[in-house]
């Protein structure tokens, strides 16, 4: 894994990204400050627990399925959904598998081949580094309703034609915890992750991200690219 006329000129300055060198991100100083102790908030951090909503809409239609999620250093990370169906979403920080119950189905692939958008996630615990990640990174305050008291970041790829989105927003408790995370998409589509109960440092056992599908179920291996 809110990031008089003279008084309002100098704030809507400070939010403002300042040109970088090539290659490297573009984030204005108090921004940069903020991702700075964002970024130190997590590395004590070993392990992360949360209930979670998520939204995807498209074509003016949306789903939305919630569970319990976990994370773990070492890019490990289980989301265990409970409604509208059970599901499963794991990764032991190599590959990541979706397991299907109603399906009897199992699919499997490498993870840094996937392009599902719960990937990152497994990055706040291990190498955070947001400026490394995005090509901009802003205070967006306006953009969505945060709670009183929360951050909003707004941030942008590095290379819009080459990226599957187009920005993404961060809501950020005084704590650092993300409240909400929406991925906004070319085709405009979009994807919401909202996050209560969020615990850190809780005790998680390995076997947790460990799974041995049940007999009969069907393995798909996706191919890496």
């Amino acid at each position: 894994m809110a990031w008089a006329v003279g008084a309002i000129l100098s704030l809507a300055l400070s939010h403002i990204g300042l040109a970088a060198p090539p290659g490297t991100s573009q984030v204005a100083k108090p921004v940069q400050d903020y991702i700075g102790r964002l970024e130190s908030s997590y590395r004590e951090v070993k392990t992360l627990k949360a209930e979670f909503t998520q939204t995807y809409i498209a074509d003016g239609r949306s789903r939305v399925e919630s569970g319990t999620v976990y994370f773990a250093r070492g890019g490990r990370m289980r989301w265990d959904y409970r409604e509208p169906q059970e599901k499963l979403f794991l990764s032991d920080g190599k590959n990541i598998m979706l397991y299907v119950p109603a399906e009897r189905q199992l699919t499997r692939s490498a993870v840094k081949s996937s392009e599902d958008a719960r990937v990152p996630f497994r990055l706040f615990l291990s190498r955070l580094n947001l400026r490394r990640m995005f090509g901009r990174i802003e205070f967006a305050d306006q953009a969505l309703k945060p709670q009183p008291g929360n951050e909003i970041l707004r941030a942008l790829p590095k290379h819009a034609d080459e990226s599957n989105f187009q920005e993404v927003f961060f809501e950020l408790t005084p704590a650092f915890d993300i409240r909400t995370l929406v991925i906004r998409y070319a085709d405009h589509s979009s994807m919401e992750f909202t996050f209560n109960a969020i615990g850190r440092n809780v005790q998680l056992s390995p076997t947790l991200f460990r799974f041995n599908p049940p007999a009969g179920t069907e393995v798909i291996e996706s191919p890496n690219e």
